[in-house]
């Protein structure tokens, strides 16, 4: 394109000194029109090409002012390149209007919703789970786990959260299942321990006493004990159940409210956590949690991602039909990118400056002269016949006058 354009310049210059040759060698009138058309396409062509260069460098090298514009004046254009983008693209009005007209809702929840994409995220979300496991070192987890958990629980004290919670399973009466297990597995084991029950008699009794009345003896109290659970298994309101009720009742005020039994529950809490099997818990469900996690993220039929590509299959899905839901989700996403726009736009237009900082001058000229030079290439050929034109009218009306 510059070669056009050059081409035009110097058909122009031919064309008028072939002009000029024949006014004076006595050519007809018209002659004079062709003249003053490429007289006045030179000047056009000239201008034009001295604007067009000034852009880009200096014109045949002279330090002409206001020339080189794009190397000299390269920070300036980046900066203010920077401050139009945040003024007129990154402006809150013009985000909200963007992402209202995007429909963003709809379109991301029927990409979810199709199984082959569900499935694609699923499967990056299990590299990235992947990924994020693997580089977490275990010492560190088990260290933050002892902070979160073990240190937690060290600090609070265990009297008044065990006795409002015991206080509450009393009152809800959710005790008593386990009340009901406990008498059946009372039960059970007197009935099935008769011997048992009957060496023991048999052992407590004197050296002195017959034989046959230790087992009149034993046989009469395993009957006692056997009718005695069996009264405390099938009567719901048997006095052993009744008493069992108000200790634990009173037990949970006590936790509450008795120092004595606080300073019990602090004792016992100590030794738990002290216990060797305590110390290494922290480190013994990390280990359980990693295998399973890694093991549940590498088999694409594991529950873990069946429940996960579900459940994103399942969002889409609501996110498509689901007018409520959808406004929500939008109204989230547009609340975030506009607080990210209002709070960081200063670090995004900079972006721009600064990567236009970071660029030679020269360099720079070149690269925009690449993108944009076959336009400004027009602005020199139009330049040129627009003058012709130009020269051409002014030389008829000239005439036309005088």
């Amino acid at each position: 394109m510059k070669a056009v354009a050059t081409g035009l310049l110097l058909l122009a210059s031919v064309v008028y000194v072939v002009a000029r040759w024949q006014e004076h060698a006595g050519a007809p009138a018209w002659v004079g029109y062709v003249r003053a058309a490429a007289e006045a396409g030179m000047v056009g062509a000239l201008a034009d090409w001295f604007a067009v260069t000034a852009l880009f460098r200096r014109p045949m090298g002279l330090p002409i002012p206001h020339t080189a514009i794009i190397p000299t004046r390269k920070n300036e254009i980046g900066d203010s390149l920077g401050n139009f983008v945040g003024t007129n693209f990154l402006a809150e009005a013009v985000v909200r209007d963007r992402l209202r007209q995007a429909d963003v809702g709809a379109r991301v929840g029927a990409w979810l919703a199709r199984p082959d994409n569900a499935e694609r995220l699923t499967s990056e979300l299990s590299t990235a789970l992947r990924g994020a496991v693997t580089v977490l070192r275990d010492d560190d987890v088990r260290v933050v786990l002892e902070q979160a958990v073990v240190r937690r629980l060290e600090e609070q004290p265990w009297g008044p959260p065990l006795g409002r919670l015991l206080g509450q399973v009393v009152a809800e009466g959710s005790h008593h299942r386990l009340v009901d297990l406990l008498c059946d597995r009372a039960y059970e084991w007197v009935r099935d321990n008769e011997e048992t029950l009957r060496r023991v008699v048999s052992e407590r009794a004197p050296s002195w006493s017959p034989r046959f009345v230790d087992s009149m003896v034993g046989d009469r109290v395993y009957g006692e004990v056997l009718t005695f659970a069996r009264a405390v298994r099938d009567d719901p309101n048997h006095r052993v159940r009744l008493m069992l009720d108000d200790f634990l009742a009173q037990f949970a005020r006590d936790l509450r409210e008795d120092p004595e039994a606080m300073a019990r529950a602090e004792r016992f809490k100590r030794e738990v956590l002290a216990h060797p099997a305590v110390q290494g818990l922290a480190a013994s469900l990390w280990s359980r949690a990693k295998e399973m996690l890694l093991s549940a993220a590498e088999d694409p039929s594991s529950e873990l991602r069946i429940r996960v590509r579900g459940g994103i299959e399942s969002l889409g899905t609501r996110l498509v039909t689901d007018p409520e839901m959808r406004g929500k989700a939008e109204r989230w996403l547009e609340t975030a990118v506009v607080h990210v726009v209002e709070n960081y736009r200063h670090e995004l237009t900079s972006l721009i400056s600064d990567t236009v900082r970071r660029w030679d001058g020269v360099e720079t000229a070149r690269k925009v002269e690449l993108q944009v030079g076959r336009d400004l290439q027009f602005i020199r050929i139009n330049g040129t016949v627009v003058g012709a034109l130009a020269g051409l009218a002014i030389h008829t009306l000239s005439h036309l006058v005088l």
